[in-house]
């Protein structure tokens, strides 16, 4: 019986997020985003590049797969973690927020990370990449906001 909260991400995934952090730290992809949380059970460093979206002149990270890692770590964190970007290393608390706040930064998701976007349709997280099929993940897919720690 599948869980229908959660829901598989690609098998090359991982390895392409291992592929892009090495790219990142040879020097290419600067401007790439990297989160850096501990690990809820190792309590060691987990890595994940993301996208980082602004809406209404806030910050904004989007769970891709519903019952990612990252998001379980976030949240066994507290919500510190650190976002870098380039060389610049940044202490932030990530917020998770309500359906309610989630849906505008959901709606605006496609365009602001369309690989991304279309990464869920294939693995059949939305129906289509539109913001009406974006908007419908809201209180499926987690949305945080990044505020400064």
């Amino acid at each position: 019986m599948t869980n229908p909260d959660r829901i598989t991400p690609p098998r090359w995934l991982k390895p392409m997020n291992r592929v892009l952090l090495l790219v990142r730290r040879v020097g290419v992809m600067r401007e790439l985003h990297v989160l850096t949380v501990p690990g809820r059970r190792s309590g060691k460093p987990r890595r994940t590049p993301l996208t980082v979206a602004t809406v209404g002149g806030s910050r904004y990270v989007v769970e891709g797969f519903p019952g990612a890692d990252w998001p379980r770590n976030v949240r066994a964190a507290d919500g510190l973690a650190e976002l870098s970007s380039g060389k610049s290393i940044e202490r932030v608390r990530l917020v998770e927020v309500d359906a309610a706040e989630a849906k505008p930064v959901l709606r605006a998701w496609p365009a602001q990370d369309g690989d991304g976007a279309k990464i869920m349709l294939n693995a059949g997280v939305v129906e289509d990449v539109t913001p009406d099929a974006f908007e419908k993940l809201a209180g499926r897919c987690a949305v945080f906001r990044v505020e400064t720690a």
